[in-house]
């Protein structure tokens, strides 16, 4: 039995792989345990997995723009919390969110052993955290030495939208190696029984969530066809204008909803674009943060040829628009289920799970 320590932050997107992967492990009969925000405990709890918030950072709330997000990938008082947590629960492998580059070269800086949890395309953050290199050097730390030391980078993704996927290596845990791991929901093909558009934009109240909600629903207001919103906890009913029609859900599972859809819209999430591609469906993406990964995935999206992306602030018409010809392209239906059957290949959890287990072994 091996020991692993998740280190994590309430980002939203992040919160399913972290939870699968663990799982995974506790599962093949392993120590696991999850440091973050005391806002995520319920989730982890409720997941089986035991769950230690930060004493440095209570009611975490993240800021969005670029500021916010600096406060959150330098933030000392994290990385001092997984140095006294590890204190008291000593780790095989401490496996860290990509973001938290605090805790990165602090236990990098100790020689600890540690992994790296990506949750999008690996490509946007490796530019990423390449243009941190000069901030990060400012706040004395490091990007590229720690992420190069990681056993290795488990990446929750695949190595590209477009098929057939270059061939993967055998699996390694050796420095700095990247691993895609795949997506870490169960999927099928979709098989909707009548055209269906399921709506489902972020769990994070960006700015420009609710009109964004408003233009979509205004969208499908005279559309033929079966729509589905999935609010979420960012946004309430009361807030929108809803068409009669449209089926409201608070919030249901990618796994139970999108084996009926024929088209999903969001808001370029790399969550919930690649749960959509699992199953086979096109996507329509409206991103809603330009600083986010929101706009490299939809445009990746539009480039392989499974769906659409436009700007959050299009008009109704052009919307519906997008959605009409998605609805109609077979096309790009016929893309998007080679995909889909590529994207189902990957054993998400079980891959990755596996390659932490060389970790600790190594």
């Amino acid at each position: 039995m091996a020991r692993y320590v998740f280190v994590t932050w309430d980002g939203g997107g992040n919160r399913m792989p972290t939870i699968a992967i663990a799982r995974a492990l506790q599962q093949r009969g392993h120590d696991v345990r999850v440091l973050g925000h005391d806002s995520q405990a319920a989730a982890y709890r409720e997941a089986g997995l035991p769950f230690t918030p930060y004493a440095s950072a209570p009611d975490f709330v993240l800021q969005t723009g670029p500021r916010g997000l600096l406060r959150l990938v330098f933030d000392h008082g994290i990385a001092d919390d997984t140095v006294s947590f590890l204190v008291d629960h000593p780790a095989d492998v401490v496996v860290v969110d990509c973001l938290l580059i605090g805790v990165l070269d602090t236990l990098d800086r100790m020689g600890r052993r540690y992994a790296v949890l990506e949750h999008t395309l690996h490509g946007f953050l490796a530019s990423g955290m390449r243009a941190l290199g000069a901030v990060a050097w400012v706040q004395g730390m490091r990007v590229g030495a720690a992420r190069s030391h990681a056993m290795p980078i488990v990446v929750a993704s695949v190595p590209d939208l477009v098929v057939p996927f270059a061939p993967q290596p055998a699996l390694s845990a050796r420095p700095g190696a990247v691993v895609y791991a795949g997506p870490m929901t169960a999927a099928v093909a979709a098989t909707p029984s009548e055209p269906t558009v399921v709506v489902s934009l972020s769990t994070f109240r960006f700015p420009d969530l609710v009109p964004t909600w408003q233009r979509v629903l205004d969208a499908t207001e005279t559309l033929d066809v079966r729509v589905v919103a999935t609010l979420g906890p960012a946004v309430s009913a009361d807030e929108l204008r809803v068409p009669r029609a449209v089926e409201v859900r608070g919030w249901m599972p990618h796994h139970e909803l999108f084996p009926s859809a024929s088209v999903v819209v969001g808001h370029g999430g790399h969550g919930t674009t690649l749960a959509a591609l699992a199953h086979g469906v096109p996507v329509l993406a409206l991103p809603l943060d330009g600083t986010s990964d929101q706009p490299r995935v939809g445009r990746a999206v539009a480039r392989a040829g499974v769906g659409l992306t436009m700007s959050r602030r299009s008009d109704p018409a052009r919307i519906r628009a997008a959605i009409v010809a998605l609805l109609a392209d077979q096309v790009v239906h016929q893309r998007a289920q080679r995909l889909g059957e590529a994207v189902r290949a990957f054993d998400g959890p079980a891959r990755a799970a596996a390659v932490l287990e060389m970790s600790a072994a190594a």
